[in-house]
């Protein structure tokens, strides 16, 4: 699941796509990424709440540690919730081991991008 705002659906040449923003910074709005990409499915989805949606599903590239996947993403506003991107159990069955008493193990975003998004929220 992937925070996206300003979530717009259109066709393109008789097929569905969607339009949306990312900011791919943690706690920053700098860099909002404009995203266009064909509809993949739509899913009833229920969240831990036990709230039921409809979202939009989409196949994006993502690199997790240097390993370049490309998986099925649901977009949903996350404005609330304290991480931009949750990744799947199907994501992570292609070779990856979680180990909850760790973090950042694949790394944290480049020193740069962490010093220019400083105060800018």
């Amino acid at each position: 699941m992937l925070h996206a705002f300003d979530i717009h659906e259109f066709k393109r040449e008789g097929e569905d796509w969607v339009r949306f923003r990312v900011n791919p910074w943690q706690d920053s709005n700098a860099d909002a990424t404009i995203v266009e990409c064909p509809v993949e499915d739509r899913r009833a989805v229920r969240s831990s709440s036990g709230h039921a949606q409809e979202r939009l599903v989409v196949l994006l590239a993502i690199r997790l540690a240097e390993k370049l996947i490309v998986s099925e993403v649901t977009l949903s506003n996350r404005d609330e919730m304290g991480f931009r991107m949750l990744i799947g159990r199907e994501a992570l069955r292609r070779g990856f081991i979680v180990d909850p008493a760790r973090s950042f193990l694949g790394g944290r975003a480049p020193k740069e991008a962490r010093r220019r998004n400083r105060g800018r929220d």
